[in-house]
């Protein structure tokens, strides 16, 4: 979290009158799900209404790393008009495909996405493990968190 994304999302956490650093050092996992990831990236891609765990955390991933890049290039993907809106057609779209090959196919896409930031603005280049990293950590079935851990979910197949 940043205090810049924590700035949008306007909570005063310690109450004293200023969102800053200290809000952030008091930060909990909820606050954190509730107030940002849920509202704002989340609900974004409608992922409650989206029939595949491992789809909905890629998406949803992508989304909060590159705005709406995250929801337009997995539009196009699905053949659907890519308006960086999820609506009906989207969901529809996405839920018909096969879950694991088209968690492949985004996977895949994001990589090329990452290598055309590079190549367009190589100064970028500096970010490419720490971006690869994230995206390695996300898999068809399970997420790996930073600590290590790893969760795993039974995924619609």
């Amino acid at each position: 979290m940043t205090i810049a994304t924590w700035r949008q999302v306007g909570y005063d956490k310690d109450g004293d009158g200023d969102i800053d650093v200290d809000d952030l050092k008091l930060l909990t996992d909820a606050d954190v799900v509730n107030r940002v990831m849920k509202p704002h990236y989340w609900n974004r891609w409608k992922a409650d209404q989206i029939k595949s765990q491992s789809l909905a955390n890629i998406l949803v991933d992508w989304v909060w790393g590159s705005g709406a890049h995250g929801i337009k290039i997995p539009q196009q993907l699905l053949g659907v008009t890519a308006d960086g809106i999820v609506g009906p057609k989207t969901l529809a779209a996405l839920n018909a495909q096969d879950p694991r090959t088209f968690f492949n196919r985004i996977k895949a896409r994001r990589v090329q996405f990452i290598e055309s930031i590079i190549k367009r603005t190589p100064s970028q280049a500096v970010f490419r493990a720490g971006w690869l990293r994230r995206l390695d950590s996300i898999n068809f079935g399970s997420l790996t968190y930073n600590n290590g851990k790893v969760v795993t979910f039974a995924d619609n197949q």
